[in-house]
């Protein structure tokens, strides 16, 4: 844990806006990484942005400053990812998400946050959908970003949509153990391993590092016990989708709930979800979007245009 806070302190003093990173603890001892960043913005509702699987509050360095620029932006370490608590989940799907959902709420609470723009990229987007279901009067606007777990799984395998090849190459090993069960059983080749695997982490975040700090962060910050990757694997039959789909579900998040959806578009999401979304809430505000030149992380693949889009959102709200 130590190195991943040094790592994540390199990252974070790029930041040139005022910031506090704290943990927050949650009644049930549970504590929750936070970085806040403008916190003296008191005048309109905070942004808040939940990352994906095996991410982290860092990996928003790109989006922090633009995005704090007129509001607080809070985000955190999901539970059991990064330096977050690592709690034993419910081995259920439900149980699973529940949690997840449970302490994103306690940690509003805990925060004193009355209503916000919530943000969530991939599995991120995932669980603040089911936030909303959940919550919907403590959120101003709904945005999901390449977000996971929505389509049903398609009975036709032509339907399936090719992922890429370290997306297989992961879920080669999932059958076996955790996702992310490489990393550990690499050590000290871990960071290497990011890197041979994901060399396009470094070219996103080249603006802000020329080294490897993009590829040791996501190394540490997945290289401890494993506790939201069990958790996510439970909430997935296969690398690619959800057992509890969230398009059967999207309808109840109440009417009056505005969301965005903003796709890479060259992602190996299924991209035609912004659609069925639409069709699915036919007297709500949904709009779907595609930004060109990214593929699944968005925010770090064309970040200029990604912080105008959502500053547009989030100045439509106040």
């Amino acid at each position: 844990m130590s190195q991943l806070k040094n790592v994540e302190a390199r990252i974070l003093q790029c930041l040139q806006n005022k910031f506090l990173a704290r943990y927050v603890s949650l009644p049930n001892q549970n504590k929750i990484w936070t970085v806040t960043v403008s916190p003296e913005q008191k005048d309109r509702t905070p942004l808040v942005m939940v990352h994906g699987f095996g991410g982290g509050v860092g990996l928003w360095i790109l989006n922090m400053d633009s995005l704090s620029a007129r509001r607080t932006l809070h985000t955190f370490d999901l539970l059991g990812f990064g330096r977050s608590s690592r709690p034993t989940f419910p081995r259920d799907p439900e149980g699973a998400e529940d949690e997840f959902v449970a302490s994103i709420e306690t940690w509003r609470e805990t925060m004193g946050i009355p209503t916000m723009i919530l943000l969530g990229h991939s599995l991120g987007g995932f669980l603040a959908t089911s936030y909303s279901i959940k919550y919907p009067e403590r959120v101003k606007h709904l945005i999901l970003v390449d977000p996971w777990g929505f389509p049903l799984r398609p009975t036709d395998p032509s339907e399936i949509r090719a992922p890429p090849t370290w997306v297989k190459a992961v879920a080669s090993v999932l059958g076996r153990s955790n996702p992310l069960a490489v990393l550990r059983v690499a050590g000290p080749w871990g960071p290497g391993l990011v890197q041979r695997f994901r060399p396009d982490f470094k070219r996103k975040f080249a603006d802000f590092f020329e080294d490897d700090t993009i590829s040791e962060y996501i190394y540490h910050c997945n290289a401890q016990n494993p506790s939201g990757e069990t958790a996510f694997k439970a909430m997935m039959e296969s690398f690619g989708w959800a057992r509890r789909p969230m398009l059967e579900r999207i309808h109840l998040i109440r009417k009056d709930v505005p969301i965005t959806m903003i796709y890479g578009a060259n992602t190996w999401i299924d991209t035609s979800t912004g659609k069925k979304v639409k069709m699915q809430r036919p007297d709500s505000y949904v709009r779907d979007m595609e930004i060109e030149g990214a593929s699944h992380h968005v925010y770090a693949d064309q970040p200029h245009i990604f912080n105008a889009v959502v500053e547009e959102i989030c100045n439509s709200v106040d």
